[in-house]
């Protein structure tokens, strides 16, 4: 395997694949070429599938990344740049999820424009509370618009993770069908929403998340920086 992240094209939809062999963790290596291929996909003006292949779709950030500050704090800067890229994409995404989504994963998940989720046993959620980690603003950000206020609370502040069932009712997905169904729901969403305006969307889009968009930039640039990364090498540590 050479490529962490793979692009695929089929007409008016674009698929991108997440698969290291493994949880699908979201090293810097990861994440840099999933922003590649959102660039293709935004070239190609393509609605895009984001899925994975594997038990997971994505264990969250790598937390060892050597334990080196510089490494954990680049990797949290292209995390959370991937996620607000998502949010504003001026296509739609559509995010299929077959297994275990923890942050950076669930981030992604929450960030897109369409959700679908296969059955199974597995969870999904924000869990650095329960490891010692302070939840990122724009982290919280991301799940504040999207989960039920019932939800927000337990996802954010203990930690709890949820089947693909209950995560549905928590806002983090639009629907959930069979395992065998999976890649077929979303590449029917995906045509089905290859037929709307991308100018409209991208506009209406813009207007209806700008504020949150604004308010998560801000965020990453006032927080995201190399003292951060530091701060969570050391967070870690203490843990």
């Amino acid at each position: 395997m050479t490529n962490l992240a793979t692009y695929s094209r089929s007409g008016p939809v674009s698929t991108i694949v997440m698969d290291d062999g493994k949880a699908n963790v979201m090293s810097l290596a990861m994440l840099n070429e999933l922003h590649a291929a959102f660039d293709q996909a935004e070239k190609d003006n393509t609605v895009a599938i984001l899925k994975a292949r594997g038990k997971h779709f994505s264990g969250g950030f790598d937390l060892n990344a050597n334990g080196n500050a510089e490494d954990q704090y680049l990797m949290l800067k292209a995390g959370a740049e991937l996620a607000l890229r998502i949010l504003s994409f001026p296509t739609p995404v559509v995010a299929a999820c077959q297994g275990n989504a923890f942050p950076m994963g669930a981030f992604l998940v929450l960030s897109s424009d369409q959700r679908i989720a296969a059955e199974g046993n597995y969870r999904i959620g924000m869990n650095e509370v329960a490891i010692g980690l302070t939840v990122p603003r724009f982290a919280i950000e991301i799940a504040r618009q999207r989960l039920t206020p019932a939800y927000f609370s337990r996802v954010v502040m203990t930690a709890e993770m949820f089947a693909p069932l209950e995560a549905a009712t928590a806002g983090f997905f639009d629907r959930v069908v069979p395992l065998s169904e999976l890649e077929r729901s979303a590449e029917d969403a995906a045509h089905a929403l290859s037929t709307l305006n991308m100018a409209a969307h991208a506009a209406t889009k813009a207007r209806a998340r700008g504020a949150v968009i604004s308010m998560i930039r801000g965020m990453i640039d006032e927080d995201i920086t190399p003292q951060y990364g530091r701060d969570r090498v050391a967070s870690r540590a203490s843990a």
